[in-house]
């Protein structure tokens, strides 16, 4: 007999937003720190390299944007089955529900890599993307997203006991909240076209690395190089002269300073989770950049 999830009440609609999956270099120990840098009101949300969204759920669970019935924000990712992910959460809450039961309840080391060697891609049905990107990111080694130059996903089980497979709180309140959303796949510079005076652009792009053996540039088959975090810094510029709040992050190393020297630069303090190697997890220098 299959399992299937439970709709949701009226308490799981009310539910806090927070991200549905984790991800390196999510900010939600940096929300805190970004909410005191964006002046409101936003006018249209711009957040071009989404990942797993930590800022956009904590500006969309403010009641501005949880009344607003336009669509008040724009996210963006370069990771197609993200976008998918996403996509499928707004449109197909209920069917990533129940094939999220379905995997966790059959959850083993067999299943785990029986799944990780799907052909994702080839499914129709963005629901089950979002159920094959959930399910491992939930029980992936620290959560991990990596990908090999053929962009097959390798990241290995992780050793977790009894691991969160289906929230479904947290899928349907982040379904609900999508629904006056745009979801888009495609490449930050994009944003120049669209982003007008008044409006919102958050960049959290691929950091600049604080040690030649820090970068972590399997997120797509393609890096984030020194010249993109140039072009990057032009597109914030040009943004900027056209009237539209900017705001960045990276860490806190001279190459962002020299970069960001006619920007307003922050520094904040951040704990790092994902090492390898407990006593190698600690706070590292950040910048957030107005």
């Amino acid at each position: 007999m299959v399992a299937v999830a439970p709709r949701a009440d009226a308490q799981e609609r009310a539910a806090p937003l927070r991200p549905f999956m984790k991800w390196v270099g999510g900010k939600r120990r940096v929300v805190p720190h970004l909410l005191g840098h964006v002046a409101r009101p936003l006018g249209r949300y711009f957040e071009p390299f989404v990942g797993g969204g930590a800022f956009f759920w904590a500006l969309a669970d403010e009641p501005a944007q949880r009344q607003r019935e336009d669509k008040w924000a724009v996210i963006t990712d370069v990771n197609h089955r993200l976008v998918r992910t996403y996509k499928g959460i707004r449109d197909d809450v209920e069917g990533i529900a129940e094939r999220l039961a379905i995997l966790r309840d059959g959850h083993c080391k067999e299943q785990y890599y029986d799944v990780r060697a799907t052909d994702v891609d080839a499914h129709r049905k963005d629901a089950d993307v979002a159920a094959w990107m959930i399910y491992l990111n939930r029980t992936g080694f620290n959560g991990l997203y990596r990908v090999n130059k053929k962009g097959g996903f390798n990241v290995p089980i992780g050793n977790y006991t009894n691991p969160l497979i289906l929230d479904g709180p947290t899928l349907r309140a982040c379904s609900k909240a999508l629904a006056t959303v745009d979801i888009e796949h495609g490449h930050y510079q994009d944003v120049f076209f669209k982003a007008e005076k008044g409006d919102t652009v958050y960049f959290d792009p691929p950091y600049v690395p604080i040690s030649s053996t820090a970068s972590f540039t399997s997120y797509t088959r393609d890096g984030f190089g020194p010249d993109d975090q140039i072009a990057l810094r032009d597109l914030a510029w040009e943004l900027k002269r056209r009237g539209v709040q900017v705001i960045l992050s990276n860490h806190d190393v001279p190459e962002v300073r020299e970069l960001y020297a006619d920007f307003d630069i922050k520094q904040i303090l951040v704990g790092r989770a994902i090492n390898s190697k407990a006593s190698k997890r600690g706070r590292v220098a950040e910048v957030i950049i107005t």
